[in-house]
């Protein structure tokens, strides 16, 4: 057990706190801010980001691409988990979702105090939707409204979603874990 302010869990590089991003494969997904559709995209994914308190852009990078290479398609052939979003030419939907932070551990109202403050996050969210933009097309990468309340709306196929961090925790996957090897 550790706390906020106590020590770092081994092997995990010094840092207790992540980037992370929840990956839904998707037939469809859009988001609608006051009713008004902003953002739509057809098969492909919908990616739900969290930046916390010490995220650098190193972890974006990673995150990036992890996102565009993670193969959680099937081929023409019906075999599972072979192809990414990439190698299927779809699109991506990206929101900023600071809730992915809350904790939880006391009572029943979520704490955000590990989510980067607001406008240093917009800032970092800006930068990491660019840098995801340009790694892989800017036509097919959508995005939310940072800071709106918005309505997303997902058809998830399978239902396949997926947790990642950029960093490892005790024992996890993430840079510096040696567990970024393809097949």
């Amino acid at each position: 057990h550790h706390s906020v302010t106590g020590s770092t869990p081994r092997g995990s590089g010094g840092r207790l706190f992540r980037m992370r991003a929840v990956v839904q494969r998707v037939s469809r997904a859009s988001v609608s801010v006051n009713g008004e559709v902003v953002s739509s995209i057809g098969k492909g994914i919908c990616v739900l980001v969290g930046i916390t308190v010490d995220d650098s852009i190193k972890d974006a990078e990673y995150m990036i691409n992890k996102i565009i290479n993670l193969r959680i398609f099937g081929d023409e052939n019906g075999k599972m988990w072979t192809k990414s979003v990439k190698d299927l030419g779809g699109e991506i939907l990206c929101v900023s979702q600071f809730t992915l932070y809350a904790v939880t551990t006391k009572g029943f109202k979520p704490d955000f105090h590990l989510a980067m403050k607001s406008d240093q996050s917009k800032e970092f969210y800006s930068r990491f939707f660019a840098g995801l933009s340009a790694a892989y097309d800017p036509e097919k990468v959508k995005d939310g409204v940072f800071g709106a309340m918005m309505s997303v709306d997902i058809v998830n196929e399978g239902p396949v979603t997926i947790h990642m961090d950029s960093r490892k925790a005790a024992g996890g996957a993430g840079i510096g874990s040696g567990s970024d090897r393809t097949e």
